[in-house]
């Protein structure tokens, strides 16, 4: 395994949501960052989101001269890859778009510079289809949102990825504080988004079926099996619920119930009447609030819950140790 190696200076190309969690986490690392985003609004939005992410990043603790205003807006991609060590790419989910840019981005940087990309279901081959110059190093490096606070980041190879390239990948991610998780086998929506998906269809069905509320969906996750995952994530919480037998018991006192007709493969019609009912569910929930104070609220808990989850995680870099 690769010994993290620090990215000195990172290229941002939009910034968003994801883009600026990149930025925020970057910075927070000690790197410095060159941003491009054709948005004249974008360079203050930055800023601002910087600067209310950043008591969150100062409790979990920052890197030695990390500076929040290690940051430089630039108007064009040749400016921005300039010197970079890393690429984060973050346009919007629409391929024409990351095509256009990705192949700008491949012809313009050093070839031995990893080009991430934070798509969160295109597979790293189709991305790799118009760069001509190293398409190897074009890979998906997909985080979670917040992107300075949640650790894991999907990091998939596409057809043209040597290994070599996923591990100096690998430990570049690991140095900004990630918990790089290399995927096997490229497929589309990668790991993580798959199971969340899963459950947002499931969800969707107990909501639009009249089950239950929005509200009480969350509390369902909320207060029984979201604790769980937070150390044990989904096998291991079943290979508990086996007693002394573990998994093996489990699958076969429960595992005729997995033929029950719980499940709806399908997501349900998104008609108005159910977008009605998730949305005023939603602003229920919210309770006047408005999302920033809600972001302010998740952060702090998110802050204290990594505190607590980091006495049990292993300290091995990635995932190679045991959860």
């Amino acid at each position: 395994m690769s010994t993290p190696q620090l990215p000195r200076r990172i290229a941002v190309i939009g910034t968003g949501v994801i883009g600026n969690g990149w930025i925020a986490r970057a910075l927070a690392a000690g790197c410095r960052v060159t941003a491009f985003d054709p948005d004249p609004q974008a360079p203050a939005r930055t800023r601002a989101f910087v600067e209310r992410a950043w008591p969150a990043l100062e409790r979990l603790g920052l890197a030695e001269g990390a500076d929040p205003s290690a940051i430089t807006f630039v108007d064009s991609l040749a400016a921005a890859v300039e010197g970079a060590e890393l690429i984060q790419e973050n346009v919007p989910e629409r391929l024409e778009i990351k095509h256009a840019t990705l192949a700008e981005l491949d012809a313009l940087a050093a070839p031995e510079v990893v080009i991430g990309s934070s798509t969160s279901g295109i597979k790293p081959s189709d991305l790799q289809r118009v760069c001509k110059t190293a398409p190897g190093r074009v890979i998906v490096a997909h985080p979670f949102n917040p992107v300075y606070l949640l650790p894991l980041v999907e990091l998939v190879g596409g057809e043209h990825s040597a290994p070599e390239t996923l591990e100096r990948a690998r430990g570049q991610y690991a140095a900004l504080g990630m918990r790089p998780l290399v995927v096997r086998r490229e497929i589309e929506g990668h790991v993580a988004d798959r199971l969340m998906e899963a459950l947002w269809r499931e969800a969707l069905h107990l909501v639009n079926d009249g089950v239950a509320t929005t509200e009480e969906v969350d509390a369902a996750v909320v207060y029984g099996a979201g604790l769980r995952w937070s150390l044990m994530g989904t096998f291991l919480t079943f290979h508990l619920a086996g007693g002394d037998g573990g998994m093996r018991h489990m699958l076969h006192q429960f595992g005729p119930a997995l033929k029950l007709p719980w499940t709806k493969l399908e997501a349900p019609e998104l008609t108005d009447e159910l977008i009605d009912r998730v949305a005023d569910g939603c602003e229920y929930q919210a309770a006047g609030r408005s999302v920033a104070e809600l972001e302010t609220r998740r952060d702090a808990f998110l802050t204290e819950l990594l505190e607590l989850t980091q006495k049990y995680w292993p300290e091995a870099e990635g995932l190679d140790g045991r959860i």
